[in-house]
């Protein structure tokens, strides 16, 4: 969740690792961008039917060290992570945005940490979202009730270039007096439900948490496809990663 322009920009957009066959449980897994020391890949998992279970990022733990420092005010780094060819969900690709110093609210999310926007729409059309008229453009303002989740407000002063506007639980303990950890935030664009995007910070991470979030859905999405109920933040020792899962995927039209 970015309440200001991007400034330094590193971009990275790698081809996914196709695996195909007959429908059953199956893993498919996206070729690695470098992130830090480490990297970051996208990886689906699948039913014996072939349908998606779960949309992960998977970070080597070298990722989270030797991060870019902000050498500029308000300046952050975005890394893209393609979507394995063949598997079926409802996104497009992953952008994860490093912010060595946080963003705005202050004293919320001014915490160093890891923006995670699972995008529905395409890389163009994505860098095509502007707000000319900002602070009162249009395209900032959402009109349909039904693609924002219980309990979320959308605030039209958070519009992004190349990104959206995003809409926060007011309920989350940020709000209320406590640490920003993990927190989940929906983004949209002319009226439309255009990304996914958890927010994790650096020292949760590293804290190496096993934790498993209930979110709160929207009654509709604005692009059919699988989305998830909760998402999961988790340090597996065994192979020293860390994976942020959207997990307990629902098919909506």
């Amino acid at each position: 969740m970015i309440f200001r322009r991007l400034v330094s920009v590193v971009s990275v957009l790698v081809l996914g690792i196709a695996f195909s066959g007959p429908a059953r449980a199956d893993t498919y897994r996206g070729a690695p961008t470098a992130i830090g020391n480490g990297t970051a890949r996208a990886v689906v998992t699948t039913n014996a039917a072939g349908d998606p279970t779960s949309v992960m990022v998977v970070l080597t733990a070298g990722a989270l060290q030797s991060l870019p420092p902000d050498d500029k005010a308000g300046g952050e780094w975005e890394y893209l992570i393609a979507m394995p060819r063949g598997a079926k969900t409802g996104f497009n690709h992953i952008a994860i945005d490093w912010n060595p110093h946080g963003h705005p609210p202050p004293h919320i999310y001014t915490v160093p940490h890891f923006d995670f926007h699972f995008y529905t729409v395409t890389r163009a059309q994505q860098l095509a979202v502007a707000f000319p008229k900002y602070p009162k453009d249009p395209a900032s303002f959402v009109t349909d009730k039904a693609i924002v989740p219980p309990g979320y407000q959308v605030f039209p002063d958070t519009a992004v270039r190349e990104m959206g506007v995003h809409a926060a639980f007011m309920g989350a303990p940020e709000f209320h007096g406590k640490p920003f950890t993990t927190t989940f935030i929906y983004g949209y664009y002319k009226n439309r439900l255009t990304f996914l995007e958890p927010m994790i910070t650096r020292a949760f991470l590293l804290s190496r948490p096993d934790v498993t979030i209930p979110l709160r859905t929207p009654a509709s999405y604005s692009t059919a496809g699988w989305y998830p109920t909760k998402y999961v933040v988790r340090y597996d020792a065994a192979r020293n990663i860390y994976i942020l899962a959207l997990t307990g995927l629902r098919h909506w039209e």
